[in-house]
């Protein structure tokens, strides 16, 4: 059973649990930008940058969406997408607020597929429901090349590490 932390306290992830060595599973999710289906995972012919976090709506996923977009205006060939259980109409109001630009933020709103694919769903705690704060990097091939699932939620992730799986 794979875990993580909120303010100290262990909580239980619920899901298929992926590791590096597996194939990313290709789940669709629905982009903030109008809507739209997005399909993260899976073999694009691109390396991919998948950003999980709790909600956009809270100070440490804000500031961790506006570091990787400014990082990932620098990446070449690769698809950055930012998934949440955000409603895409709020994830939307973030990215036009934020200026949000350089990467894909979307949400898995609908049936928390990627969330449950990925094993990344928080079980039982006050946030039960919403996902952890996670990376996957994924290479052309579609095989996951890199995951971190941040230790504890309310604090960012390994920035440089989560880039150089992709560079």
């Amino acid at each position: 059973m794979a875990t993580t932390k909120f303010k100290g306290t262990e909580v239980e992830l619920l899901g298929n649990e992926v590791n590096v060595g597996d194939k990313a599973p290709a789940i669709t999710v629905v982009n903030s930008d109008g809507l739209g289906d997005v399909v993260v995972g899976g073999a694009t012919g691109k390396k991919q940058l998948i950003i999980v976090v709790p909600s956009l709506d809270t100070g440490v996923c804000a500031t961790e969406t506006r570091n990787f977009n400014a990082k990932a205006a620098a990446l070449t060939d690769v698809d950055v997408t930012v998934v949440s259980l955000d409603l895409p109409f709020a994830a939307g109001r973030f990215c036009s607020a934020e200026g949000i630009n350089d990467l894909t933020v979307a949400s898995d709103f609908r049936n928390k597929d990627f969330a449950n694919a990925y094993g990344v769903l928080l079980g039982g705690s006050v946030l039960a429901g919403v996902t952890c704060r996670a990376i996957f990097a994924v290479n052309e091939e579609g095989v996951i090349t890199y995951k971190e699932i941040v230790p504890e939620i309310t604090e960012e992730p390994n920035y440089d590490e989560a880039l150089n799986a992709v560079k």
